[in-house]
C-alpha cells in the first residue's frame, strides 16, 4: 500500500528518480574496498527516499530539474544517511528498518568513520559544483539538527519539556532537513525568491506535521515510519506532544505519578499504562488536530504555483505523511 502511494506521488519524476539513484550510487564509489562494501549495503537498504523526492519535486514545480538539482539531492541524501548511521551508534541500535545496522555488522569505530565519510563526500560534491548556496543551507540544517537533539536530551533527563520546547525540538531535529530539501530544490531551478520562501515554508510545515504524526504512531501504530516499536519514545523517556497535552489536563499529583511510571519504564506494564493515560486524556486527538493545522499551512504554501501534476504530487505527499499508519 505504502509503495503504491509513493509510486503515484513520484510519477511526475519517475525517470529523474531513477537517474538520481544512478548518480547517488556513483557518488558513493571510492577506491577503498571496505567503503564500497558498506556503501553497497546502505544502497540496498535505502527506504522511501522522501528527501531526494522532495528536492526533485521542489525543483520541478519551480522550473525544472537540472544537473544542479541532482547534486542537491545527493547532498541531502548523503547527509541524511550519515545522521542515521551516527544515530544508530548513539542509540546502540542493532537494526534499522528490519535490517542490521552498520554498527551491528562492522562495529562502532567503522560506523563512525562511515558517517563521517558520507558527510564529507556530500560536502565535497557541493564544493566541486560550486554550490555554495546549498552549503549555507545544509550546514545550517546540521547545526539545528544537533541543537535539537541536544535540547531533547537535556529535557528528557528532567522530564520537563513543555509545548513550546517540543516545537523547537522538532523544528530543529526533523523539519530543518525537510525545509532544506525543498529550498535546495527550488534554488536549483529558479532565482525567484518568492518560490524559495514558499518552498521553505512548505518543507518546514511538512516536517513538523511529519514528526507529530510519528509521535502519534508511537502511541497507536504497529510500528512507526522510522522503525521503532509502539511505546519506543516512552521507553526512551521522551515526552512528545500527545503526552505533553495529557499531562496539562491533570493535577500536579497525577502528572507526577505518570512521570514516575516513565522514570521506571522498565517495570512491566508501565508503558501500557502511560499509553492508556494519553488516550484517556485526549492527547492523540489533540496532536492530530495540531498536525492537521500544519498540513493546511504546508498546502497553502503551494498556492503560489499553478496547478500541475507536480503540485498534485506535493499535496498528495503531505496527505501521505499524516495519514500513514506505519
Amino acid at each position: 500500500m505504502i509503495k503504491t502511494q509513493l509510486n503515484k506521488i513520484s510519477s511526475p519524476i519517475k525517470n529523474e528518480l531513477d537517474e538520481f539513484a544512478l548518480i547517488f550510487k556513483k557518488s558513493m564509489k571510492s577506491q577503498i574496498g571496505l567503503l564500497d562494501l558498506i556503501t553497497n549495503f546502505i544502497i540496498k537498504q535505502k527506504g522511501k527516499k522522501i528527501r531526494p523526492l522532495l528536492v526533485l519535486l521542489s525543483a520541478k514545480i519551480c522550473g525544472g530539474i537540472n544537473e544542479r538539482t541532482y547534486r542537491g539531492a545527493v547532498l541531502v541524501e548523503m547527509l541524511h544517511t550519515a545522521t542515521l548511521v551516527h544515530d544508530d551508534i548513539v542509540d546502540n541500535a542493532d537494526k534499522r528498518r528490519g535490517f542490521p545496522s552498520i554498527n551491528a555488522i562492522w562495529k562502532n569505530k567503522i560506523a563512525v568513520l562511515m558517517g563521517d565519510y558520507l558527510l564529507a563526500r556530500g560536502l565535497t560534491i557541493a564544493l566541486e559544483g560550486k554550490d555554495f548556496d546549498f552549503l549555507a543551507n545544509i550546514t545550517g540544517a546540521v547545526k539545528r539538527m544537533s541543537e535539537g537533539e541536544l535540547l531533547q536530551i537535556q529535557k528528557t533527563r528532567k522530564l520537563d519539556i513543555d509545548e513550546e520546547t517540543y516545537f523547537r525540538v522538532i523544528a530543529d531535529k526533523t523539519a530543518s532537513l525537510l525545509e532544506t530539501c525543498c529550498q535546495i530544490g527550488a534554488m536549483s531551478a529558479s532565482e525567484n525568491e518568492e518560490y524559495h520562501k514558499n518552498m521553505h515554508e512548505f518543507g518546514a510545515n511538512l516536517g513538523i506535521a511529519f514528526q507529530i504524526t510519528d509521535d502519534i504512531l508511537d502511541y497507536e501504530g504497529s510500528s512507526n515510519i522510522i522503525g521503532k516499536p509502539v511505546g519506543g519514545d516512552i521507553r526512551e523517556k521522551k515526552i512528545t506532544l500527545p503526552l505533553i497535552f495529557a499531562l496539562k489536563k491533570v493535577s500536579a499529583d497525577e502528572g507526577a505519578k505518570i512521570k514516575k511510571l516513565i522514570k521506571n519504564v522498565e517495570k512491566k506494564g508501565n508503558v501500557n499504562e502511560v499509553i492508556d493515560f494519553v488516550h484517556k486524556q485526549g492527547g492523540i486527538d489533540y496532536a492530530r488536530k495540531v498536525a492537521d493545522e500544519y498540513i493546511l499551512k504546508a498546502k497553502k504554501s503551494l498556492d503560489i504555483f499553478p496547478d500541475s501534476e507536480t503540485k498534485e504530487s506535493l499535496v498528495n505527499l503531505v496527505d501521505f505523511v499524516v495519514k500513514r499508519k506505519n
